[in-house]
């Protein structure tokens, strides 16, 4: 989508701190960090949030944990990480491009928010 925030970005229109990026997916810090690590992993194709996504998507979804995985091993999140996807606004999403949030680097309680 032209008007998307994430897509500009994933599209380098927008700069940001990429962390990672192939021909599907990229990642980058984000600007207002809730943990010493927190990342956004988004797919390069737009979806708007996990509610749309088809039954075509389940290995795009995978991928983004196994990049959520491979980061926090790069970080060296050994004591855990957590992965967040929030779906629609009453669940936080102020982004409306699905995007994965790796947090790590502190202790997360639950129940979270």
């Amino acid at each position: 989508m032209s008007d998307c925030l994430f897509c500009k970005i994933g599209a380098a229109k927008i700069p940001a701190k990429l962390v990672y990026q192939d021909e599907e997916i990229f990642a980058f810090e984000d600007i207002s960090p809730q943990a010493p690590t927190h990342i956004l992993i988004c797919p390069r194709r737009h979806i708007e949030k996990l509610g749309d996504a088809a039954a075509a998507d389940a290995l795009l979804l995978g991928r983004l944990q196994l990049v959520a995985a491979q980061l926090a091993a790069q970080r060296n999140l050994t004591d855990g990480y957590r992965t967040v996807v929030n779906n629609g606004a009453g669940a936080g999403q102020s982004v409306f491009h699905l995007h994965l949030h790796l947090l790590g680097g502190r202790l997360m309680r639950w129940p979270p928010g």
